[in-house]
Parts: C-alpha cells; structure tokens; sequence
C-alpha cells in the first residue's frame, strides 16, 4: 500500500485529502511542518508527499511531492514547479487529478534512463470513471471511435464543450491500447504560466534557473511509453506550440539548461473545448501543429444531444455519489428524470453530476420533482 504524507494548514482541507485518499487505497500521515526531517520521511518510506503553498521544505526531503496552491496564485505556481513538484494544484482540489498524479509518482516513479527501452508493460485498474455511460448514437458512435482508434499509435484530437467527458475518452483510449500498463500522463496547458510551460512539458536541468535545486523530468519523460494527455491544447502559447511541434516531428525533447536530445517515445492526445480552424485563422494556434495532433478526430457530444442518456447517467451517478459519501442510494422518480432531461445542461455531464450530488444530499428518502425544481434552478 502506498503511503503519503499530508502537510496542510486547513484541517477541513487536511481531513477531506485524508479520507478521500484511504478510500481509495493509500495509507496516510498528517504531519505539521515541524514535523518535517529527511531522516524522519526515510524511516517512514512515504512514496509521495502532498503538501499547502509555503512547504517549501519538502523539496528537500528526498520524497516525490504535489503541491496545492490558492487558486489564481500564478507565484505559487511557479514556485511549486521551480522546486521541483511534480505537480501543482488549485484549491479547491480537483481529486481526480491528484489521484491520477499519485498514481503516476507511485507507479511509474523510477531513475532508469528515458533512452531506454519501453517499459514491461503493467497492468492498472482504470482510474476513478471507470465507464463510458450511455447507449445513445451518440455515445455508442465515440465508443465505437475509441475500439477502433486505440490499438494503434495515431494520435488523437478529442473536441467537445466543457464538462462532457474528453478525459474519459483520452483515458479509455489509452487503457485499450498496447501502452496500457506504461504511464498516463495528464497536463493542462490552460493551466500553466508561459513562463514555466517549457520546464512542465521538457523538464529542466539542477541550476537551469533560480531555484532549480535539482533535475527534474517534464511531462514527455514522464509518460515515455505511455501516453500523454494535453488537456486544453487549444490555451497553449505559440511559442510553446512550436517546441511541442518539434517534440512531435523529432520524437525528441530537450531539457531546459540542457543542450542534449532525450528521445521520447510517447503517443500524444490532446483535447480542446474550442474551434481551432477558427484560432487557426486568427493566428493563434499553428496549422502544422493542428496537422499533427489531429490525425484522428473525436468530438465528445454535448448532453443535450444525447438526452436519452440522462437517465443511465443519474443512476449511475446516485450509486457512485453514494459510495463518496457513505450513503445509501437513493431512487429517482419519472418524473424527476424528465424535469432533468428538459434541463439546458450548459455544463454538461459535470453539470449534471453536480446537481446529482446535490440532490443526493439535500432531497428526502427518494429524489423527487419537487426536489429538481427546489434544488436545481439556482
């Protein structure tokens, strides 16, 4: 069982990680930062640290780390990722992103060479939305996109508005393709200051810049072998599409304060919730690079387009909210999925899943009318 190490001021915050965290299998410790000595990780063999903005410490604990920062704190940010962090996050913490980075640090986390050969691969469990809901056309269309597109190693561009599922699509490709077992890698290039793009993607060498205290391995390295997701590709600056274009070409990467090629051998998927010919026409995404990204296409269909799914959709939900919550799940009335079937759902599956939850927590025994026009029109 792996174990991590809690470091967090707020105690809701603290309990919230802790608890999320053991349901799904890790062993934790909350400690203050006091607490905090090399000696002290060593004898307790924490396998990942997560810790609040200002642990600056942990660094030198010899322990892979995440830091979790205000959000909208670009300083923390650049902080976070200068120090060496595998990864950043904001607050509130978006729990299937830690989950996946811990994953990635615990099982993939080792100091063999990138130029070496792909790793034997390793079966995992997929994580957290284990299933592709629904039996619309629609849906039962991308389904059939994924069994035929994930056996190979062409890359994917998988569009679509907020909130309808591209990750889970990027997931399920990978879990159905020969790299299965080798890392999943996620990055949000909406997320990322341009001035710390370069270091996240190719990592970056001890002493490249300020508070560069060690080596540390980008993204590409990370996923060698496996896969990697960029999220929102369509918020990326154009100077760093160009090196992601040339990582694309060259099968190469360099790392910052490095004049050295690592080659990579990485399959590439990447997502966007915007109209790229239309960026690319205004000049702000490359045509080159769209060219690379998008020899297959998948557009994730918007809810309203498959409102005959809403149904399978909450029930699956109410099971899976209850599990979170330790609750029984409760039943749904017809005619409360037909006041949310003639919902806009402008947020889509997120959305939904949102006021699922709500209604799990707020409504009585069952799930009523009522409770849909009580609780969802806020």
């Amino acid at each position: 069982m792996a174990k991590v190490l809690i470091i967090e001021q707020s105690k809701s915050m603290r309990n919230t990680l802790r608890e999320r965290l053991e349901f799904e299998g890790f062993a934790t410790t909350v400690a203050d930062r006091d607490e905090l000595s090399e000696s002290i990780c060593a004898r307790r063999g924490y396998d990942a640290i997560v810790a609040g903005e200002g642990c600056g410490e942990v660094a030198s604990l010899g322990v892979p780390f995440i830091i979790v920062t205000p959000a909208g704190s670009i300083d923390g940010a650049v902080t976070a990722v200068r120090s060496g962090a595998r990864d950043y996050l904001t607050a509130p913490v978006d729990m299937n992103r830690l989950l996946s980075s811990l994953r990635n640090i615990v099982e993939h986390d080792d100091d063999t060479g990138i130029e070496a050969a792909r790793p034997v691969a390793r079966r995992r469990q997929p994580i957290d939305a284990e299933h592709i809901i629904g039996s619309s056309e629609a849906i039962d269309h991308v389904r059939q996109l994924i069994d035929k597109v994930a056996p190979s190693d062409a890359r994917v561009l998988i569009t679509g508005e907020n909130g309808t599922g591209k990750e889970l699509v990027a997931r399920w490709l990978h879990e159905k393709s020969a790299r299965a077992g080798a890392p999943f890698v996620e990055v949000n290039c909406a997320a990322i200051p341009s001035e710390l793009i370069e270091s996240e993607l190719f990592g970056h060498e001890k002493g490249a810049f300020t508070s560069a205290i060690k080596q540390r391995k980008g993204k590409f390295e990370q996923a060698n072998g496996g896969t990697l997701f960029m999220d929102e590709i369509g918020d990326m600056s154009l100077p760093a599409q160009a090196k992601v274009l040339r990582a694309l070409q060259e099968n190469k990467i360099s790392r910052v304060g490095s004049d050295k090629d690592l080659t990579v051998d990485v399959r590439v998927i990447a997502a966007t919730n915007k109209d790229i010919r239309s960026e690319i026409s205004r000049g702000n995404f490359r045509e080159d690079l769209y060219h690379r990204l998008s020899v297959i296409v998948i557009r994730v269909p918007p809810l309203r387009e498959r409102r005959g799914d809403i149904a399978e959709l909450v029930q699956y939900f109410t099971e899976q909210i209850g599990r979170e919550h330790n609750i029984t799940p409760k039943p749904v009335d017809a005619e409360a999925i037909e006041a949310l079937t003639a919902m806009p759902w402008s947020g889509n599956i997120r959305e939904l899943r949102n006021v699922v939850e709500r209604l799990m927590i707020l409504s009585g025994d069952r799930i009523t009318a009522d409770d849909v026009s009580l609780y969802c029109n806020a």
